[in-house]
């Protein structure tokens, strides 16, 4: 299977683009809504090559069990945390309640 990977990439931008500050989501989740739930490694390498992380909050993304990334390409770790906390989120041993701030977008989002 091929994957074009500048329109995946754009769909997986258009999908964190949308997720609300105060809230995350999950690789899985983006993958999901970007139209396909095997992407969440693709969603990975496309946060990591973000070309504009002021327009797309790729720190608002989390794993499944809603751990900050040690490898955020932009600032590390301890960077992905202070933007979280700054939007509201708390994260507690480099984890976020996925119960309390995952982002559950309606369908007309």
């Amino acid at each position: 299977m091929v994957i074009d990977l500048e329109n995946t990439f754009e769909k997986i931008y258009e999908v964190v683009r949308r997720i609300p500050r105060g809230a995350v989501a999950t690789y899985g989740q983006v993958a999901l809504l970007a139209g396909n739930p095997r992407w969440a490694r693709v969603v990975g390498y496309a946060l990591h090559v973000n070309p504009d992380p002021d327009g797309i909050p790729c720190y608002r993304v989390v794993n499944r069990d809603g751990r900050v990334s040690p490898a955020f390409a932009f600032g590390g770790e301890n960077r992905q945390i202070a933007l979280l906390e700054a939007d509201g989120v708390t994260v507690t041993d480099g984890c976020v309640d996925l119960k309390q701030y995952q982002w559950r977008p309606q369908l007309s989002d």
